[in-house]
């Protein structure tokens, strides 16, 4: 049985959903395709985004020869084959330009990569790769100088997704237009958003609910959430999401580990992914932590990577992790604070120039202007030395931003910061 995202997938750009960032008409890329001048490219971003999809509505637009390639399952052998066939194309009575496209590009090795060089130079192929992974570290340097445009795909809107789940069910030629499906808007609202983003997702299980709908049934919150394996009670209310990180993080900044936990469990639950979650806990690093435990950052990075690496379920052990963390540690604000402050008066007030010795002087002429003359280099005077950083009119104003808190490790700094003002 073809699964229903493949039936489904549009083959005109009039159906492309999604990726609004560089796909809409009139944009460049729109342009290329409708002008037939699109070049090489590259795809890369999550599954069900609409790499391959794209790539095929291209390769339609351009009227030109296409292979469409997996490089887990192709090898060089194969791939000669297929640059021999584009090259007699090319060279040949045909004058046609052929176009190739491999998905998961990462996982050719630099020499299979490199196969592509000569092809590219000649112009006998115009290339499209997509990727998972970030291409400037997954891609050899010289493709990528042989490939000017680089897409980046990002997850589906949920609003975008929605549109194409009620597409389905209204197409009477691919979808369940002829089957009259019942449902109720707020389960199907809940369908896309706990796809993630990802078409394809969303598709096939709306093709599983339907394949096993018993008869007169009605698509609910409850035939969702069994589809899906999941609660659906925390999509109950459209803003219960973030209700929930709202509660998350002012258990954390309340130092309450056990309640924080309580709303990290009820967002794994409820089917929040793991950016959501991860955003959140990062910016609590900073925000509510900060110098009180500076490390808290990086440790939180840490299990938020580590989180979007291992994925589902297992992912929710370095979450929980990270949560503990910052429920449990000294908290400050002020770093947070003393951005506050300074945007705060930027906004409001005049303020000076930079000052005359804290200017570059690193050109010709910048001596004779009297910038960088009075600079004392600190680490001259052991580390430290006095002088005016701020712009004259707060540095006579004596203004200050940062205020350090006793909390943590922020004492620490406190005290070295205190300590400065009392040199000679």
């Amino acid at each position: 049985m073809i699964p229903l995202s493949t039936k489904m997938r549009p083959d005109t750009l009039d159906y492309f959903v999604g990726q609004s960032h560089f796909m809409y008409p009139g944009s460049l890329l729109y342009n290329s395709i409708k002008n037939k001048t699109f070049d090489s490219a590259i795809f890369f971003g999550p599954s069900g985004t609409g790499k391959t999809t794209l790539a095929r509505i291209i390769a339609k637009e351009m009227d030109a020869g296409f292979y469409e390639i997996n490089a887990s399952t192709t090898g060089t052998k194969e791939l000669k084959e297929i640059l021999d066939s584009a090259k007699l194309k090319f060279f040949g009575l045909q004058k046609q330009t052929t176009y190739v496209y491999v998905d998961e590009f990462h996982r050719w090795n630099k020499l299979q990569q490199d196969s592509l060089l000569a092809a590219l130079e000649e112009g006998t192929i115009k290339f499209i790769g997509s990727t998972t992974e970030n291409p400037y570290f997954a891609v050899n340097n010289a493709i990528i100088s042989r490939v000017r445009n680089i897409y980046e795909f990002k997850r589906l809107e949920t609003s975008d997704v929605l549109s194409i789940l009620r597409r389905t069910i209204l197409d009477k030629e691919r979808g369940f237009g002829t089957l009259d499906i019942k449902y109720d808007e707020k389960a199907l609202e809940v369908l896309a958003d706990m796809s993630s983003g990802d078409a394809r997702v969303a598709l096939d299980t709306l093709g599983f609910i339907v394949d096993n709908l018993s008869e007169g049934s009605v698509i609910d919150l409850k035939i969702v959430g069994e589809a899906f394996q999941r609660q659906t009670t925390f999509y109950d209310k459209k803003e219960d999401k973030y209700n929930l990180l709202s509660a998350l993080q002012k258990s954390v900044r309340g130092s309450d580990p056990d309640a924080a936990i309580h709303y990290l469990a009820r967002l794994i639950e409820g089917g929040a992914d793991i950016q959501m979650i991860g955003r959140r806990l990062m910016v609590m690093a900073s925000e509510d932590i900060g110098m009180a435990y500076p490390s808290a950052i990086s440790i939180v990075t840490s299990c938020v990577q580590a989180a979007l690496m291992i994925g589902y379920p297992e992912a929710r052990i370095n979450l929980a992790q990270a949560t503990i963390l910052l429920a449990s540690c000294p908290k400050s604000n002020r770093s947070n604070e003393a951005l506050e402050k300074a945007m705060h008066d930027l906004k409001t007030r005049k303020i000076d120039d930079v000052p005359l010795h804290l200017k570059d002087s690193h050109y010709s002429g910048a001596k004779d202007r009297g910038i960088g003359l009075d600079y004392k280099y600190p680490h001259a005077y052991g580390g430290y030395v006095k002088q005016q950083y701020l712009p004259d009119n707060l540095y006579k104003e004596g203004v200050r931003y940062y205020e350090p808190t006793e909390n943590g490790s922020e004492a620490a700094f406190k005290k070295f910061l205190e300590g400065l003002k009392n040199l000679k």
